[in-house]
């Protein structure tokens, strides 16, 4: 060997053992990182779960008939040169060459998704996916098509029950409970939405509890699963192939998913689906109080601390509340041995609650807590259980007044006044006739208008302006930097507002 060989074989083994070293290290970074691309991929059974489950999964189409007559029409005053030109052209011609074939009713489908719930046949879709259908059909994973009927749907909850006719069992699933699930949790998404068998998404659970302002019952999971057009009223599984949502709405600029869905959660889905499968109807609890959010300042004025709870607003006169002894500037803590956190806690647990059960009611009145037995009565559409809304119906400001005081125009509540602002003869108080843009312009829960009637100022009643001037002067005087106004629209529906007195 030459001096050359030699230095050249000197030169290849440190190479050969940092070539060894190098891929030692790239096999030691490779099993650190297969985990983490495995995680990114999803859990291993994703696949298993999809394949128990999916049979489960249909597809549901509905059909509507419409009449052309009322669609697309313009907008034409009536009486107008153009009207009996538009009725010739529109309902008569339809289109160039007279074609009537336009005009006459025809048929329009949509799609959406569901899932088989009981062997026997037990569908479960949204309720938007059926509303106002003249024809409904569940077409199964296979491609079997049944005319199903409509056991009852729920718009509150968005949902609804389907029954289908078969010769043989079908493919079933189970709820699974929707209070266990963890942030982050791995959850899969499975729909049918255009008949051509079951899609499967797979992501985590980004929230829970979301309310997007749908319903009064809004408690929804967020998923980043994606949830696209047809895949409403298709579940949402765990990883033990259970239900533990019903996958119902997605925030989309383009209709398509950018990871942000929601569904409905088993909890509160089950129930539901029982009373709809029992009853046809729901049969909800109802207490006969409408509510609004414990603000600081209103919390700040009742001590409460840390703020919680639904502030009463107002109370029905005719609702199990009542008799019960709940009255307007309650805060509801406690209903049943359910903790009330926050304002919407509470219309979900009254409706949760058996019609006709005696439950304790845990109210903060003037800062002491009290205990009230209410029975539940029957919630019936129409009553209000949100928020009672600020003066809609509010009239144009009255120039003569009585008196001034916070920004606001005062006059005491003679039949000039309720003729002007239509204020119904049960409400008592002091009328707002003018409000200072700057107090027009506030945060929504501190707004009022001309129309309003300020019935109590720091939860003690007023009849006339000098009354309620009296009472604020009392209150700057104790030092008070906020003012709780009981404040009630023109038809008597309350609600508390927290005033500045600076």
């Amino acid at each position: 060997m030459t001096s050359l060989d030699k230095s050249r074989d000197q030169f290849r083994r440190p190479c050969a053992v940092a070539i060894v070293a190098i891929l030692a290290a790239i096999a030691a970074t490779l099993a650190f990182a297969s985990p983490a691309a495995a995680a990114a991929r999803g859990p291993d059974n994703i696949a298993d779960v999809a394949e128990q489950v999916i049979d489960a999964v249909v597809n549901v189409s509905t059909s509507q008939k419409v009449d052309p007559h009322v669609e697309n029409l313009p907008d034409v005053p009536p009486g107008s040169p153009m009207e009996e030109f538009f009725d010739q052209f529109f309902k008569n011609h339809r289109g160039l060459g007279g074609d009537n074939q336009d005009q006459m009713p025809h048929r329009v489908t949509s799609l959406g998704s569901g899932f088989i719930i009981d062997t026997s046949g037990i569908v479960v879709t949204n309720n938007h996916v059926i509303a106002d259908a003249d024809e409904i059909n569940v077409i199964l994973n296979d491609g079997t098509k049944l005319p199903a009927q409509l056991i009852g749907k729920d718009s509150k909850a968005d949902l609804a029950v389907l029954r289908v006719k078969t010769d043989h069992p079908l493919k079933a699933v189970k709820f699974g409970d929707s209070d266990k699930l963890r942030l982050g949790e791995w959850v899969i998404a499975i729909g049918n939405p255009f008949s051509l068998g079951g899609t499967v998404t797979a992501g985590i659970v980004s929230a829970r509890n979301r309310d997007i302002k749908s319903g009064p019952y809004d408690n929804y999971i967020q998923t980043d699963a994606a949830i696209n057009r047809g895949n409403s009223g298709g579940p949402l599984f765990n990883l033990e192939g259970e239900v533990i949502g019903i996958n119902t709405a997605i925030i989309s600029p383009s209709g398509g998913s950018i990871g942000i869905g929601f569904a409905v959660p088993s909890d509160t889905a089950v129930p539901v689906l029982d009373q709809l499968r029992q009853y046809g109807e729901t049969r909800r609890g109802w207490l006969g109080v409408r509510i609004q959010e414990v603000t600081d300042d209103i919390a700040d004025s009742l001590s409460i601390k840390p703020p919680r709870g639904a502030l009463v607003a107002g109370v029905d006169d005719k609702g199990p509340a009542k008799p019960a002894g709940i009255e307007p500037g309650d805060v509801v803590v406690k209903f049943d041995g359910h903790d009330i956190k926050e304002m919407r806690d509470l219309p979900r647990v009254v409706a949760d609650t058996a019609v006709g059960k005696v439950v304790e009611v845990i109210v903060i009145r003037k800062g002491k807590e009290e205990t009230h037995k209410v029975t539940i009565g029957r919630l019936e559409d129409g009553e209000k259980v949100t928020v009672a809304d600020a003066g809609k119906n509010a009239a144009p400001p009255q120039k003569s007044v009585v008196q001034k005081t916070l920004g606001l125009e005062l006059a005491g509540l003679s039949d000039d006044v309720r003729r002007k602002f239509k204020i119904g003869d049960s409400v008592k108080g002091v009328a707002v006739t003018g409000v200072d843009p700057s107090i027009a312009m506030s945060d929504q829960d501190k707004r009022l208008t001309p129309g309003d009637v300020i019935v109590e100022v720091q939860y003690q009643p007023v009849g006339t302006p000098d009354d309620l001037q009296k009472r604020v002067n009392d209150l700057k005087a104790q030092g008070k930097k906020i003012a709780v106004l009981l404040v009630s629209n023109p038809e008597g529906e309350t609600r508390f507002v927290a005033l500045n007195l600076q």
